[in-house]
């Protein structure tokens, strides 16, 4: 019982998306591995949303932070490092498909140590804004 799809003539094939020449190259790798790179991808999506949304929330509920370009500044640098991590997981998904294809190694990521190293710094500051507030709030 399926229903007639008015956007297509009776009998034309479903308009499909173009696709980039990496995909046409090597040959398609098991479905398995591609579902589990398209999860990976989605889950560093995930936490570039999640430093985004830190960044968002530092910059509009830190009334007792200061000095307050330094908690913009941290929230501005947590926006920037939710933009590179999205668009590296991109990156990262793109090439181990085509690794895949073409049966090559996974290409190494250097996105665990970007994001390593932005949340430690970002930490510090942290840290050393609220030992300030709290150093103010008691004198």
């Amino acid at each position: 019982m399926a229903e007639h799809d008015s956007r297509h003539k009776a009998g034309a094939a479903p308009r499909t998306q173009p696709r980039p020449a990496w995909r046409s190259s090597g040959e398609e790798p098991d479905y398995r591995f591609t579902l589990a790179n398209e999860r990976t991808f989605l889950a560093w999506v995930r936490t570039a949303l999640a430093v985004l949304a830190a960044g968002v929330l530092l910059d509009q509920f830190s009334t007792k932070l200061q000095p307050h370009l330094l908690v913009v500044g941290t929230a501005i640098l947590l926006c920037v490092v939710a933009g590179t991590l999205a668009s590296l997981a991109y990156t990262r998904w793109r090439d181990n498909e085509v690794s895949m294809r073409h049966r090559h190694a996974l290409p190494h990521s250097r996105m665990l140590a970007i994001l390593t190293v932005a949340v430690v710094l970002i930490c510090a500051v942290l840290a050393v804004l609220m030992a300030w507030a709290i150093a103010i709030h008691r004198a």
